[in-house]
């Protein structure tokens, strides 16, 4: 189980950016009930938590369960090039968890094309017509282990069974497959602002009538097209370290592995990959001690692993929302 080391948040501040990975949208009142605080406190924690720790609550289309393509992409760069690179791939509404690694002349990125034409338009127009990159790895990403609705900070165990339960929302019956129509355009750009954007802000956002957002909103989340997510600076948790691992297994060992992987407290994202290596996955950890305890215990006892290369993060540019190069 993972502990907090923070001097700035305590138990309670985890505890509620859990209660938001569990259903970002619960009212301040239904949390507050549920933690057995004051309403007045879970608004006062969220604002300082907005503050201090950079959090943010966004609505992310599910590109696993929509049927749509994902790859991560490591892009080697002259190294007075990659932070220019990565702050134009940041600022695509496609993109997520962009970091610059091996002294800033690397780059990773996850990439969910939207539309047909956005995969080649980026991996066979922009990317190799810009004179900074010096050499293009794209991998697919082929399964899904840990990540998407499933969050990092969960594995706190700050809330007990009965609180999670108590928090999470009753699903509605899912009105046919994951999709989404031309329609939704505007309530998703709302939620891709605000996950926590009111109904009557919902409803001017999209001149639709507040029962037909209810609805509507209803059935993305329902069908598993949308979820609600949280965005924050793992540092103000004691974390200051993240690395993407590039991992190669046997073909047997793929899914075991990946399944272990999943368990780790260290992962925040894991997936099956096609391309040299067969799982990639995204490691928080505290320092450099603690990358190095993580590879040489849990992932090197891992039965089928054959290869592993670490990409240490020099710096975070983009999780699932860019505010610009910090």
């Amino acid at each position: 189980m993972l502990e907090l080391e923070s001097d700035t948040l305590d138990p309670l501040d985890v505890q509620l950016l859990s209660a938001l990975e569990v259903d970002g949208r619960a009212s301040f009142s239904r949390i507050a009930a549920v933690l057995g605080v004051s309403d007045q406190t879970v608004a006062r924690r969220y604002r300082r938590l907005c503050a201090e720790a950079g959090l943010r609550v966004v609505a992310v289309r599910d590109a696993d369960r929509l049927g749509q393509d994902q790859w991560m992409l490591r892009l080697r760069c002259a190294p007075d090039g990659a932070t220019v690179i990565a702050d134009a791939l940041a600022k695509r509404p496609d993109t997520a968890w962009i970091g610059l690694a091996s002294g800033g002349t690397e780059i990773a990125c996850m990439t969910r094309p939207r539309h047909p034409g956005d995969h080649d338009d980026l991996l066979l127009g922009k990317l190799p017509r810009t004179p900074s990159v010096v050499e293009i790895r794209a991998q697919q990403l082929l399964h899904r282990f840990y990540g998407g609705p499933a969050g990092w900070v969960r594995k706190f165990r700050a809330l007990s069974e009965e609180q999670a339960a108590a928090l999470r929302p009753a699903p509605p019956e899912a009105d046919g497959p994951a999709r989404l129509e031309p329609e939704d355009a505007p309530l998703l750009a709302a939620l891709e602002r605000d996950g926590r954007a009111t109904y009557p802000e919902l409803q001017r956002a999209t001149g639709r009538s507040e029962s037909s957002v209810k609805r509507r909103l209803a059935a993305l989340i329902g069908s598993g097209a949308v979820y609600i997510d949280v965005e924050y600076r793992s540092e103000v948790l004691g974390f200051s370290k993240s690395a993407v691992l590039w991992i190669t297994t046997t073909p047997a060992a793929m899914h075991s592995v990946g399944q272990a992987l999943a368990a780790h407290d260290e992962v925040a994202f894991a997936a099956a990959t096609a391309g040299p290596s067969h799982v990639v996955v995204t490691a928080v950890l505290r320092d450099t001690a603690h990358l190095y305890a993580y590879l040489s215990g849990p992932v090197g006892r891992l039965e089928g692993v054959q290869h592993v290369e670490a990409m240490p993060f020099l710096r975070r540019v983009k999780q699932l929302t860019y505010q610009g190069l910090r």
